[in-house]
C-alpha cells in the first residue's frame, strides 16, 4: 500500500513540473473538490503531451550521432584486403534466390536444408511440427522454418521474401526465399533483384511440373524474371522424386524439357546444374542416405545439393563506384528510428555516413550496420545488409527509394530510354501502351510513350525504326515515360524514380515491365532524358 500511495503522489505532479508547497484550504465560492479534480487530469493530460509551459527542457539530451572513424579511401582499401583475402582462403559471400511454381516445395527444401546444416535447432524444429500439426498442415512444418508469418503459416504459402542464411565449406550463403504463387510477383521481383545466383525448385510429381512449366505457370516466369534481373547461374532442384517412386525416366524428362528453355532464357548450359532430391526426407541435400536413398542412388551418383552450392560463383564486386543502396524493406521503431534492409549496389558503406534518400529531400545517418545479424563497422558492394538511421523521419522512408552519398546522388527519371526483350505476349505493345515499370522494390505506372526501333538480337543492328508495333520474342529499343499521379482533384503529379544508365551501375539500370499480371518484357536503361 505504501508503495502505491507514493507512485499516485508522483504522478499527480506534471513531470518538470516546480515542486508545489502545501496547499491551501480553498475560499469559500472560490475552488470546489470536482474542479480540483478536474485540473490535476487537465495537467496530467498536458503533461503526456509534453505541451506545459513549464516543462525543464533542458534535461533532454539528444543522442549524438555516430562519427565516420575512417575516411572513404581507408575503407576501400580494408575493403579490397578483405575481398583479396577471402578469395584466397576464406568463405566466400554469395546470396541465393529461391525460385519456382507455388507449391513446388520451396520453402520445405530449404527449411529441411537450414536443419541439415545444423542452422535449425532441434526445438525449434519440434515446436514447428507440433504448432503445423494443431492446425491440421502437417507437411508444411519444413516450411515454418521460413515461412514465419502467421498468415504464410495459416494459409501455407509464402507471400515475402524469407531471409535465411547457411554456410557450406566453402560458401556463405543468404538464402532469399521467393514466393511463388502469381499474386506475390512484386515481392518476388524485389527478392530476385537482390540476388547473384538462383535456385529453382520444380515439382517432378505427375502433372504437377507441367502445369508450372506450362504458359502462365511461374517456372517460367521465375526464369525469364531472374535473367532479366542479371542472374546468371540457376541450380535447378528436380523435388518430390520420391513421390514417382524416384524415377530415373521422369527426372530426365523434366531435364530435357528445361534446358532448351533455359537457353532461350539466356542462360549458358555451363552455369546451369540439375540435381534429383527428396525435401521432405532430406535426401540428397547434404547427402544420400543409404536406406532412404538407395532407390535415387542405383541410377544417381553426382553431386548433391550442398555440393552444388558450394561451388556457385560470386560475382566481381564493385567497390569503387558510388554507394547505391534501393531499399526493400522497412522497419520502424518508436522512439528508435527506422531500420532498413537492402543490398548494396555498388561502393562502401560506413557507420556514421551521412546518405540522402531518393526521391525527397530527406538526409539520414548511418547508426548501425548488420550484416547476417552481426554488427559490422563498414560493409561493400554486393553485402546484403540491415542499415540502422538517425536523424532522419521514418515517415521519409519508403520501400523502393535508394539510399546514396549526397556528393554523388542517384539520377531521378522521368523520361528515358531502354533496351528491351519482348517476352511470349499474346497482345503486342504499341506506342502509348500503359505498363508497370519495376526497378528493385519499387513499381510506378508508366507508359511506352515511343517505338524508336527494333533490333537484331544477334547482331544487335537496327532493323526497323518507328515499328508500329513490338511483338513476341523482338528486341527493341523504346522511350518509358512515367504516368502522373492525381492529387487535390485533378492535378497531376509525377515523381521521378531513382535509376542510371546500364552503363554506368548494371544493378541500377536494369527494368521489367509488366501488364495485366503479367511480365510482357525485360531492358535496361540507356539514356535518361529527363
Amino acid at each position: 500500500m505504501a508503495q502505491r500511495s507514493a507512485t499516485s503522489s508522483r504522478a499527480s505532479t506534471p513531470v518538470g513540473s516546480p515542486a508545489k508547497g502545501p496547499k491551501k484550504a480553498p475560499s469559500v465560492g472560490t475552488s470546489t473538490p470536482l474542479r480540483k479534480a478536474s485540473n490535476d487530469q487537465q495537467n496530467l493530460d498536458m503533461a503526456g503531451l509534453n505541451l506545459n509551459e513549464n516543462v525543464d527542457v533542458s534535461s533532454t539530451i539528444a543522442e549524438e550521432p555516430p562519427k565516420m572513424i575512417l575516411a572513404r579511401d581507408k575503407v576501400l582499401e580494408e575493403a579490397k584486403r578483405l575481398l583479396d583475402a577471402e578469395s584466397a582462403n576464406g568463405k566466400k559471400g554469395i546470396s541465393l534466390v529461391v525460385i519456382g511454381h507455388v507449391d513446388a516445395g520451396k520453402s520445405t527444401l530449404m527449411g529441411r536444408l537450414l536443419y541439415e546444416l545444423g542452422k535449425l535447432d532441434e526445438k525449434t524444429r519440434r515446436a514447428n511440427e507440433r504448432g503445423s500439426d494443431k492446425i491440421g498442415k502437417s507437411s508444411f512444418s519444413w516450411a515454418w522454418g521460413l515461412d514465419g508469418t502467421v498468415e504464410e503459416r495459416e494459409r501455407g504459402i509464402t507471400m515475402d521474401v524469407a531471409l535465411q542464411s547457411l554456410e557450406t565449406p566453402h560458401r556463405q550463403i543468404t538464402i532469399l526465399d521467393a514466393p511463388g504463387h502469381k499474386d506475390f510477383i512484386p515481392n518476388m521481383i524485389s527478392g530476385a533483384s537482390q540476388a547473384d545466383c538462383a535456385l529453382l525448385v520444380v515439382d517432378a510429381t505427375t502433372g504437377e511440373f507441367e502445369s508450372g512449366f506450362q504458359k502462365g505457370g511461374q517456372t517460367r516466369e521465375h526464369l525469364l524474371l531472374v535473367r532479366s534481373l542479371g542472374v546468371a547461374q540457376v541450380i535447378v532442384a528436380v523435388n518430390k522424386l520420391d513421390q514417382v517412386e524416384w524415377s530415373r525416366a521422369r527426372y530426365e524428362e523434366i531435364c530435357e524439357e528445361l534446358r532448351p528453355f533455359l537457353i532461350q532464357s539466356g542462360f549458358q548450359p555451363s552455369k546451369t546444374k540439375f540435381v534429383p532430391v527428396g525435401a521432405v526426407q532430406g535426401i540428397n541435400l547434404v547427402g544420400r542416405d543409404k536406406v532412404l536413398g538407395a532407390q535415387l542412388s542405383e541410377w544417381y551418383k553426382g553431386p548433391t545439393l550442398v555440393d552444388l552450392l558450394d561451388v556457385l560463383v560470386p560475382p566481381a564486386r564493385d567497390i569503387i563506384s558510388p554507394l547505391r543502396v534501393p531499399i526493400s524493406n522497412i522497419s520502424k521503431r518508436q522512439n528508435l528510428g527506422a531500420s532498413v534492409s537492402g543490398r548494396l549496389c555498388g561502393g562502401v558503406v560506413q557507420v556514421g555516413e551521412k546518405l540522402r534518400v531518393l526521391p525527397g529531400d530527406e538526409t539520414a545517418i548511418v547508426k548501425g550496420i548488420d550484416i547476417e545479424d552481426q554488427s559490422v563497422p563498414w560493409a561493400a558492394s554486393g553485402s546484403n545488409v540491415v542499415l540502422h538511421l538517425t536523424a532522419i523521419d521514418p515517415v521519409h522512408l519508403h520501400t523502393g527509394s535508394v539510399l546514396c552519398p549526397p556528393t554523388d546522388l542517384v539520377p531521378l527519371a522521368v523520361v528515358f530510354t531502354a533496351r528491351i526483350i519482348v517476352f511470349d505476349i499474346q497482345v503486342p505493345i504499341t506506342a502509348g501502351t500503359s505498363v508497370e515499370l519495376y526497378h528493385h522494390s519499387r513499381d510506378v505506372p508508366a507508359t511506352t510513350s515511343k517505338l524508336i526501333t527494333t533490333i537484331d538480337r544477334a547482331t544487335g543492328k537496327a532493323i526497323k525504326s518507328n515499328p508500329r508495333v513490338l511483338t513476341k520474342n523482338t528486341s527493341a529499343e523504346v522511350e518509358i515515360t512515367l504516368r502522373g499521379t492525381k492529387v487535390s482533384g485533378s492535378t497531376m503529379t509525377t515523381r521521378g524514380i531513382a535509376i542510371e544508365p546500364f552503363a554506368v551501375n548494371k544493378d541500377m539500370g536494369r527494368i521489367l515491365i509488366r501488364r495485366g499480371g503479367e511480365t510482357i518484357a525485360a531492358g535496361v536503361v540507356l539514356e535518361i532524358i529527363g
